[in-house]
């Protein structure tokens, strides 16, 4: 299966200022996200970046960069700069691998793009796992996902999706034909797809609940979604989360 990775990094993050050079063990974080890519079967891996520092210190490495625009607000459209940059076709296969995902299974790349890749009728593939916790799906922080019987998309939301009307249902709910499903942020997308998410202002529900993959719904697309093959940990988002990560790193796991 031929399919490209683009890793998009910013140093403007509001809750972890300069998060891809922020360091584990002696390399930077971007530099763990990169080998995560690496050990799939993409055919290529590129950084996107506005950064002259993340482009020095991909470079250090042994990665591809390519330079964009410093104006863009999602990953998503600083991915459908870098293909136009780099001339790629309508039809090529784009994993959208966060720059703050240093734990992510390569076998969930791989998997994402091969779900795209399967699905003529969607322009855009994404992973969820589920959730047993009604904490976790009362938490804002969690985009939960609800999709229909042929595995795409229906809705995104940090709210409680589906909604339990009764709290005595809830047990059942756990364990039954509607678990709740925590949306994990990685995409696979159709380049072309990519050009008109780009073309696209960010529409109404996109805005009201910070979740870019709505534009997407919103104009028509479909998302093709699948259990992930295997568990994804948490990426890094505050100061907490690189702690956590460190140890893990650094003790091996």
């Amino acid at each position: 299966m031929s399919y490209r990775i683009v890793i998009p990094a910013r140093l403007a993050s509001q809750r972890l200022p300069n998060k891809p050079l922020a360091i584990i063990g002696t390399h930077p974080l971007i530099e763990y996200v990169h080998r995560r890519a690496r050990a799939s079967s993409a055919e290529a891996v590129v950084i996107a970046t506005d950064s002259d520092a993340v482009r020095a210190a991909a470079e250090s490495f042994g990665a591809q960069v390519v330079m964009t625009s410093s104006c863009h607000t999602t990953g998503s459209d600083r991915i459908a700069e870098c293909a136009d940059i780099l001339g790629w076709e309508d039809e090529t296969l784009v994993v959208n691998l966060q720059g703050d995902e240093p734990l992510m299974p390569a076998s969930c790349l791989d998997q994402v793009a091969g779900l795209l890749r399967q699905d003529g009728m969607a322009d855009v593939a994404s992973l969820y796992w589920p959730i047993g916790d009604h904490a976790e799906a009362l938490d804002p922080n969690v985009v939960k996902v609800v999709i229909d019987r042929n595995g795409h998309a229906l809705y995104f939301s940090r709210s409680e999706i589906p909604h339990t009307r009764d709290p005595s249902e809830v047990a059942a709910h756990r364990h039954g034909h509607y678990p709740w499903k925590r949306h994990i942020g990685l995409y696979a997308y159709r380049a072309g797809a990519l050009r008109a998410f780009a073309a696209m202002a960010p529409s109404p529900l996109e805005a009201m609940e910070k979740l870019e993959q709505l534009r997407f719904l919103e104009s028509g697309h479909r998302i093709a979604m699948a259990e992930a093959r295997d568990f994804i940990p948490a990426g890094v988002d505050t100061p907490d989360d690189l702690e956590r990560v460190r140890r893990l790193i650094e003790a091996g796991g």
